[in-house]
């Protein structure tokens, strides 16, 4: 029964983005109740769980946040900037991309210590397919306008 609950709600939520423009909170919580349907997580470990998730989420949502802000913005006038000004673009993006891959592995090791193997590496292809549902659905109500 909560799952057919889930699945109207996902639905529900979903076509309410063909009328509105997404945001953030929408889909963070299609994300949770995504994740939460997955991951099939008992209480004690949802517990452990959304705190150490809701605090990796943050950090990688920071990096995004500075690779948009101080990257990807300078690439739209890449003919107008010098050499050395490259060099240092470039030098931004490897520290960014090793800190979001430090990140990333250190949030997989601390997830093996509240959850299963097993689980932490279904939440890496939950995340995924959600991803991929999301853009799915975008393009189609994109398509659909």
């Amino acid at each position: 029964m909560s799952k057919l609950f889930l699945y109207l709600f996902l639905l529900t939520t979903t076509l309410s983005f063909a009328q509105n423009r997404p945001n953030r909170e929408k889909i963070k919580s299609l994300k949770v109740a995504f994740i939460t349907e997955r991951l099939d997580l008992g209480s004690k470990e949802a517990q452990a769980f959304w705190p150490v998730y809701n605090t990796h989420e943050e950090k990688m949502d920071a990096f995004r946040k500075t690779e948009r802000m101080e990257i990807r913005s300078k690439l739209k006038n890449l003919d107008s900037i010098t050499e050395r000004e490259a060099k240092d673009l470039v030098e931004k993006f490897n520290q960014l991309q090793e800190n979001k891959h430090k990140e990333q592995k250190s949030f997989i090791n601390t997830m093996q210590g509240i959850i299963s193997a097993k689980k932490t590496i279904l939440l890496m292809k939950t995340e995924e397919d959600f991803k991929r549902r999301l853009i799915k659905q975008y393009r189609k109500n994109k398509g659909g306008n």
